[in-house]
Protein backbone atom coordinates (compact mmCIF):
# COMPACT_ATOMS: atom_id res chain seq x y z
CA UNK A 1 0.00 0.00 0.00
CA UNK A 2 1.82 3.71 -1.46
CA UNK A 3 1.99 5.42 2.43
CA UNK A 4 0.41 8.98 1.55
CA UNK A 5 2.83 12.20 1.73
CA UNK A 6 2.63 13.63 4.66
CA UNK A 7 3.49 17.61 5.64
CA UNK A 8 7.05 16.74 5.98
CA UNK A 9 7.34 15.35 2.88
CA UNK A 10 5.43 18.25 1.58
CA UNK A 11 7.89 20.86 3.65
CA UNK A 12 10.76 18.62 2.08
CA UNK A 13 9.69 18.41 -1.20
CA UNK A 14 9.11 22.53 -1.03
CA UNK A 15 12.11 23.20 0.63
CA UNK A 16 10.84 25.29 3.38
CA UNK A 17 9.93 24.44 6.88
CA UNK A 18 7.00 22.39 8.30
CA UNK A 19 6.12 25.91 10.17
CA UNK A 20 5.55 27.44 6.73
CA UNK A 21 3.30 24.68 5.07
CA UNK A 22 1.73 24.89 8.19
CA UNK A 23 1.08 28.86 7.34
CA UNK A 24 0.43 28.46 3.69
CA UNK A 25 -2.73 25.67 4.99
CA UNK A 26 -4.23 27.20 7.30
CA UNK A 27 -3.50 30.97 6.36
CA UNK A 28 -2.76 32.19 9.83
CA UNK A 29 0.37 34.28 8.65
CA UNK A 30 0.82 35.86 5.08
CA UNK A 31 3.50 34.30 3.22
CA UNK A 32 5.58 35.54 0.47
CA UNK A 33 3.31 34.59 -2.89
CA UNK A 34 6.91 33.03 -4.36
CA UNK A 35 6.84 30.92 -1.38
CA UNK A 36 3.05 29.53 -1.64
CA UNK A 37 2.91 29.00 -4.61
CA UNK A 38 5.94 26.84 -4.35
CA UNK A 39 4.33 25.04 -1.98
CA UNK A 40 1.24 24.21 -4.44
CA UNK A 41 3.36 23.29 -6.87
CA UNK A 42 5.19 20.71 -4.96
CA UNK A 43 1.75 19.01 -3.28
CA UNK A 44 1.05 18.83 -6.58
CA UNK A 45 3.69 17.08 -7.52
CA UNK A 46 3.92 14.44 -4.53
CA UNK A 47 0.00 14.09 -4.66
CA UNK A 48 -0.47 15.33 -1.46
CA UNK A 49 -3.87 15.44 -0.10
CA UNK A 50 -4.86 19.14 0.31
CA UNK A 51 -3.80 20.16 -2.71
CA UNK A 52 -7.14 21.46 -3.20
CA UNK A 53 -7.02 23.41 0.12
CA UNK A 54 -3.45 24.94 -0.91
CA UNK A 55 -4.99 26.10 -4.04
CA UNK A 56 -7.63 27.84 -2.28
CA UNK A 57 -5.23 29.47 -0.14
CA UNK A 58 -2.49 30.45 -2.44
CA UNK A 59 -5.22 31.67 -5.24
CA UNK A 60 -7.69 33.30 -2.97
CA UNK A 61 -6.55 37.04 -3.65
CA UNK A 62 -6.58 36.49 -7.70
CA UNK A 63 -9.23 37.39 -10.34
CA UNK A 64 -11.99 34.43 -10.51
CA UNK A 65 -13.06 33.69 -13.80
CA UNK A 66 -16.05 31.40 -15.07
CA UNK A 67 -15.39 30.00 -18.45
CA UNK A 68 -17.72 27.89 -20.44
CA UNK A 69 -16.74 25.13 -23.11
CA UNK A 70 -19.28 23.21 -25.30
CA UNK A 71 -18.17 20.36 -27.28
CA UNK A 72 -19.47 17.48 -29.27
CA UNK A 73 -20.24 13.34 -28.73
CA UNK A 74 -19.23 12.30 -25.36
CA UNK A 75 -18.60 9.30 -25.75
CA UNK A 76 -15.67 9.53 -28.35
CA UNK A 77 -12.18 9.16 -26.52
CA UNK A 78 -11.22 12.08 -28.64
CA UNK A 79 -13.69 14.70 -26.75
CA UNK A 80 -12.87 13.39 -23.34
CA UNK A 81 -9.07 13.35 -23.86
CA UNK A 82 -9.81 17.43 -24.90
CA UNK A 83 -12.08 17.58 -21.66
CA UNK A 84 -9.30 16.91 -19.42
CA UNK A 85 -6.83 18.48 -20.55
CA UNK A 86 -9.05 21.99 -20.49
CA UNK A 87 -9.86 20.98 -16.84
CA UNK A 88 -5.55 20.25 -16.34
CA UNK A 89 -5.22 23.86 -18.36
CA UNK A 90 -7.40 25.23 -16.50
CA UNK A 91 -5.60 23.63 -13.14
CA UNK A 92 -2.28 24.49 -14.41
CA UNK A 93 -3.24 28.23 -14.48
CA UNK A 94 -1.26 30.95 -11.86
CA UNK A 95 -2.60 33.79 -12.98
CA UNK A 96 -6.25 33.63 -11.95
CA UNK A 97 -8.57 31.48 -10.27
CA UNK A 98 -10.63 29.99 -12.90
CA UNK A 99 -14.27 28.09 -12.77
CA UNK A 100 -14.85 25.61 -15.85
CA UNK A 101 -17.93 24.20 -16.97
CA UNK A 102 -17.63 21.38 -19.56
CA UNK A 103 -21.26 20.63 -21.61
CA UNK A 104 -21.94 18.11 -24.65
CA UNK A 105 -24.18 19.62 -27.29
CA UNK A 106 -27.52 16.71 -27.07
CA UNK A 107 -26.68 16.92 -31.27
CA UNK A 108 -25.41 18.81 -33.81
CA UNK A 109 -28.71 20.94 -34.10
CA UNK A 110 -28.76 24.74 -34.40
CA UNK A 111 -31.60 24.35 -31.78
CA UNK A 112 -29.17 21.97 -29.55
CA UNK A 113 -26.29 24.22 -29.79
CA UNK A 114 -27.64 27.35 -29.12
CA UNK A 115 -29.64 25.84 -25.90
CA UNK A 116 -26.44 25.29 -24.57
CA UNK A 117 -24.62 28.34 -25.49
CA UNK A 118 -27.61 30.01 -23.51
CA UNK A 119 -26.77 28.19 -20.61
CA UNK A 120 -23.17 28.48 -20.52
CA UNK A 121 -23.40 32.04 -21.17
CA UNK A 122 -26.14 32.80 -18.24
CA UNK A 123 -22.71 31.31 -15.63
CA UNK A 124 -20.00 32.07 -17.37
CA UNK A 125 -18.01 35.26 -18.73
CA UNK A 126 -16.38 33.83 -21.94
CA UNK A 127 -17.19 30.52 -24.15
CA UNK A 128 -15.67 28.33 -26.38
CA UNK A 129 -17.08 25.90 -28.78
CA UNK A 130 -16.74 22.86 -31.10
CA UNK A 131 -19.31 22.81 -33.30
CA UNK A 132 -20.72 23.16 -37.44
CA UNK A 133 -20.97 26.64 -38.44
CA UNK A 134 -24.65 27.46 -38.63
CA UNK A 135 -26.36 30.94 -39.45
CA UNK A 136 -28.19 30.70 -36.74
CA UNK A 137 -25.51 29.75 -34.69
CA UNK A 138 -23.67 33.02 -36.00
CA UNK A 139 -26.33 35.01 -34.54
CA UNK A 140 -26.36 33.54 -31.25
CA UNK A 141 -22.62 34.20 -31.03
CA UNK A 142 -23.23 38.20 -32.37
CA UNK A 143 -25.73 38.41 -29.25
CA UNK A 144 -23.57 37.14 -26.90
CA UNK A 145 -21.12 39.29 -27.99
CA UNK A 146 -22.80 42.28 -27.95
CA UNK A 147 -23.60 41.15 -24.40
CA UNK A 148 -20.30 41.49 -23.09
CA UNK A 149 -19.97 37.47 -23.69
CA UNK A 150 -16.65 36.36 -26.11
CA UNK A 151 -16.84 33.19 -27.75
CA UNK A 152 -14.66 31.11 -29.29
CA UNK A 153 -14.18 28.79 -32.02
CA UNK A 154 -11.89 25.46 -31.49
CA UNK A 155 -10.99 22.70 -34.18
CA UNK A 156 -13.42 24.20 -36.56
CA UNK A 157 -14.05 27.62 -37.24
CA UNK A 158 -17.71 29.09 -36.94
CA UNK A 159 -19.22 32.60 -36.65
CA UNK A 160 -16.34 34.11 -38.80
CA UNK A 161 -16.44 37.31 -37.93
CA UNK A 162 -18.36 37.89 -34.96
CA UNK A 163 -16.77 34.75 -32.41
CA UNK A 164 -13.43 36.33 -30.67
CA UNK A 165 -11.00 34.05 -31.58
CA UNK A 166 -10.82 30.64 -33.71
CA UNK A 167 -7.97 28.25 -31.55
CA UNK A 168 -6.93 25.05 -33.86
CA UNK A 169 -4.94 23.67 -37.18
CA UNK A 170 -4.85 25.52 -40.35
CA UNK A 171 -7.13 22.94 -41.61
CA UNK A 172 -6.12 23.55 -45.25
CA UNK A 173 -3.01 22.56 -44.86
CA UNK A 174 -4.38 19.71 -42.82
CA UNK A 175 -5.95 18.41 -46.11
CA UNK A 176 -2.61 18.95 -48.42
CA UNK A 177 -0.49 17.35 -46.10
CA UNK A 178 -2.97 14.24 -46.05
CA UNK A 179 -3.01 14.16 -49.90
CA UNK A 180 0.83 14.90 -50.11
CA UNK A 181 1.15 11.34 -48.14
CA UNK A 182 -1.05 9.53 -49.94
CA UNK A 183 0.62 10.39 -52.95
CA UNK A 184 3.75 9.58 -51.99
CA UNK A 185 3.01 6.37 -50.00
CA UNK A 186 0.71 4.86 -53.26
CA UNK A 187 3.06 2.60 -55.14
CA UNK A 188 1.28 3.78 -58.29
CA UNK A 189 -1.83 6.54 -59.11
CA UNK A 190 -4.99 5.50 -58.77
CA UNK A 191 -8.83 6.32 -57.13
CA UNK A 192 -8.38 7.63 -53.84
CA UNK A 193 -11.31 9.02 -51.40
CA UNK A 194 -12.25 11.74 -49.01
CA UNK A 195 -14.89 10.98 -45.95
CA UNK A 196 -16.00 14.58 -43.97
CA UNK A 197 -18.64 14.79 -41.28
CA UNK A 198 -20.68 17.57 -42.64
CA UNK A 199 -19.75 20.19 -44.87
CA UNK A 200 -21.28 22.65 -42.40
CA UNK A 201 -18.14 21.79 -40.34
CA UNK A 202 -16.07 24.53 -41.89
CA UNK A 203 -12.84 22.56 -40.66
CA UNK A 204 -13.87 19.47 -43.15
CA UNK A 205 -14.67 21.44 -45.64
CA UNK A 206 -11.36 23.35 -45.49
CA UNK A 207 -9.78 19.90 -45.36
CA UNK A 208 -11.68 18.61 -48.42
CA UNK A 209 -10.37 21.71 -50.37
CA UNK A 210 -6.85 21.06 -49.40
CA UNK A 211 -6.92 17.73 -50.36
CA UNK A 212 -8.70 18.01 -53.68
CA UNK A 213 -6.25 21.43 -54.49
CA UNK A 214 -3.08 19.03 -53.75
CA UNK A 215 -3.92 16.08 -56.27
CA UNK A 216 -5.08 18.75 -58.82
CA UNK A 217 -1.93 20.71 -58.46
CA UNK A 218 0.60 17.92 -58.18
CA UNK A 219 -0.96 14.72 -58.66
CA UNK A 220 -3.15 14.74 -61.56
CA UNK A 221 -2.66 11.14 -62.44
CA UNK A 222 -4.59 10.21 -59.17
CA UNK A 223 -8.69 10.43 -59.16
CA UNK A 224 -10.23 11.64 -56.76
CA UNK A 225 -13.50 10.21 -56.13
CA UNK A 226 -17.02 11.89 -55.18
CA UNK A 227 -16.81 13.25 -51.42
CA UNK A 228 -18.64 10.70 -49.12
CA UNK A 229 -20.42 12.05 -45.88
CA UNK A 230 -20.24 9.77 -42.90
CA UNK A 231 -21.99 12.45 -40.22
CA UNK A 232 -18.84 11.45 -38.07
CA UNK A 233 -20.66 7.84 -36.89
CA UNK A 234 -18.68 4.64 -37.31
CA UNK A 235 -21.60 3.03 -38.31
CA UNK A 236 -21.83 5.13 -41.54
CA UNK A 237 -18.06 5.42 -41.84
CA UNK A 238 -18.31 1.09 -41.90
CA UNK A 239 -21.02 0.83 -44.38
CA UNK A 240 -19.41 3.33 -46.35
CA UNK A 241 -15.98 1.95 -46.81
CA UNK A 242 -17.31 -1.23 -47.19
CA UNK A 243 -19.31 0.03 -50.71
CA UNK A 244 -16.46 2.04 -51.56
CA UNK A 245 -14.25 -0.62 -51.58
CA UNK A 246 -16.82 -2.55 -53.50
CA UNK A 247 -17.26 0.16 -56.15
CA UNK A 248 -13.82 0.64 -56.61
CA UNK A 249 -11.51 -2.19 -56.53
CA UNK A 250 -8.68 -0.23 -57.92
CA UNK A 251 -9.28 2.14 -54.71
CA UNK A 252 -5.52 3.04 -53.32
CA UNK A 253 -6.34 5.36 -50.57
CA UNK A 254 -8.85 7.40 -48.73
CA UNK A 255 -8.62 10.55 -46.00
CA UNK A 256 -11.35 10.91 -42.79
CA UNK A 257 -10.77 13.87 -42.21
CA UNK A 258 -13.17 14.28 -39.01
CA UNK A 259 -14.73 11.76 -36.61
CA UNK A 260 -16.50 8.07 -37.60
CA UNK A 261 -12.55 6.63 -38.33
CA UNK A 262 -13.49 3.62 -36.05
CA UNK A 263 -15.59 2.41 -38.61
CA UNK A 264 -12.91 3.08 -41.73
CA UNK A 265 -10.36 1.00 -39.52
CA UNK A 266 -13.06 -2.06 -38.58
CA UNK A 267 -13.74 -2.02 -42.85
CA UNK A 268 -10.08 -2.22 -43.41
CA UNK A 269 -9.57 -5.19 -41.48
CA UNK A 270 -12.85 -6.97 -42.19
CA UNK A 271 -11.65 -6.72 -45.69
CA UNK A 272 -7.93 -8.12 -45.41
CA UNK A 273 -6.50 -4.78 -46.59
CA UNK A 274 -4.53 -4.03 -43.95
CA UNK A 275 -1.42 -2.45 -45.39
CA UNK A 276 -2.73 -2.57 -48.73
CA UNK A 277 -4.35 0.82 -48.56
CA UNK A 278 -3.02 4.04 -47.89
CA UNK A 279 -5.05 4.94 -45.27
CA UNK A 280 -4.77 8.64 -43.54
CA UNK A 281 -7.16 9.75 -40.70
CA UNK A 282 -6.93 12.44 -38.27
CA UNK A 283 -6.22 12.06 -34.01
CA UNK A 284 -4.16 9.89 -32.24
CA UNK A 285 -6.55 7.86 -29.92
CA UNK A 286 -6.50 4.37 -28.84
CA UNK A 287 -8.06 3.29 -32.15
CA UNK A 288 -6.28 5.15 -34.38
CA UNK A 289 -2.90 4.19 -31.95
CA UNK A 290 -3.92 0.16 -32.71
CA UNK A 291 -4.24 0.48 -36.36
CA UNK A 292 -1.12 2.66 -36.76
CA UNK A 293 0.06 -0.69 -35.06
CA UNK A 294 -1.60 -3.15 -37.50
CA UNK A 295 -1.33 -1.25 -40.54
CA UNK A 296 -4.97 -0.60 -40.82
CA UNK A 297 -3.92 2.99 -40.96
CA UNK A 298 -0.88 4.30 -42.58
CA UNK A 299 -0.80 8.03 -40.87
CA UNK A 300 -2.55 10.17 -38.48
CA UNK A 301 -2.35 13.58 -38.37
CA UNK A 302 -3.18 15.02 -34.94
CA UNK A 303 -4.13 18.09 -32.99
CA UNK A 304 -1.69 18.98 -29.88
CA UNK A 305 -4.95 18.95 -27.60
CA UNK A 306 -2.15 20.21 -24.66
CA UNK A 307 -1.17 23.08 -26.57
CA UNK A 308 -4.52 24.28 -27.66
CA UNK A 309 -5.81 24.14 -24.19
CA UNK A 310 -3.13 26.20 -22.50
CA UNK A 311 -3.38 28.51 -25.43
CA UNK A 312 -6.99 28.88 -25.17
CA UNK A 313 -7.28 29.29 -21.31
CA UNK A 314 -4.52 32.25 -22.24
CA UNK A 315 -6.61 33.47 -24.45
CA UNK A 316 -9.89 33.63 -22.90
CA UNK A 317 -8.40 34.92 -19.85
CA UNK A 318 -7.32 37.80 -21.68
CA UNK A 319 -10.11 38.80 -23.64
CA UNK A 320 -11.34 39.09 -20.02
CA UNK A 321 -8.98 41.24 -18.79
CA UNK A 322 -8.80 43.85 -22.08
CA UNK A 323 -11.12 46.40 -22.44
CA UNK A 324 -10.84 46.32 -26.03
CA UNK A 325 -12.64 44.78 -28.78
CA UNK A 326 -10.15 43.49 -30.77
CA UNK A 327 -10.29 42.12 -34.65
CA UNK A 328 -11.09 38.78 -34.31
CA UNK A 329 -8.25 36.47 -34.83
CA UNK A 330 -7.13 32.99 -36.06
CA UNK A 331 -4.58 30.38 -33.74
CA UNK A 332 -2.87 27.99 -36.00
CA UNK A 333 -1.18 25.87 -34.11
CA UNK A 334 1.98 23.06 -35.55
CA UNK A 335 0.02 19.40 -36.37
CA UNK A 336 1.69 16.43 -35.39
CA UNK A 337 1.80 13.38 -37.72
CA UNK A 338 2.24 9.79 -36.59
CA UNK A 339 3.26 6.60 -38.20
CA UNK A 340 3.53 2.69 -37.04
CA UNK A 341 7.54 3.55 -36.07
CA UNK A 342 6.52 7.02 -33.81
CA UNK A 343 3.58 5.66 -31.69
Amino acid sequence: MVKRPTIQDLADASGVSVATVDRVLNGRHRVREETARRVYDAAASIGYHAVGLLRQRVFQDLPHYRLGFLLQRPAQSFYQTLAREIEQAVHANTSFRITAQIEYAAASTPAAIIEKLKLLASRNQAIALVGPDYPAVTAEVEDLKAKGVPVFSILSDLASGVRRGYIGLNNRKVGRTAAWMIAKAARNPGKVACFVGSHRYHGHELREIGFRSYFRENAPDFEVLETLINLETPEITHEATINLLKQHSDLIGFYVCGGGMEGAISAVREEGLAGKLVVVVNELTPDSRAALADDAVTVVISTPIKNLCSELITLMTSSLGSENDTVPGQSFLPFDIYTSENI
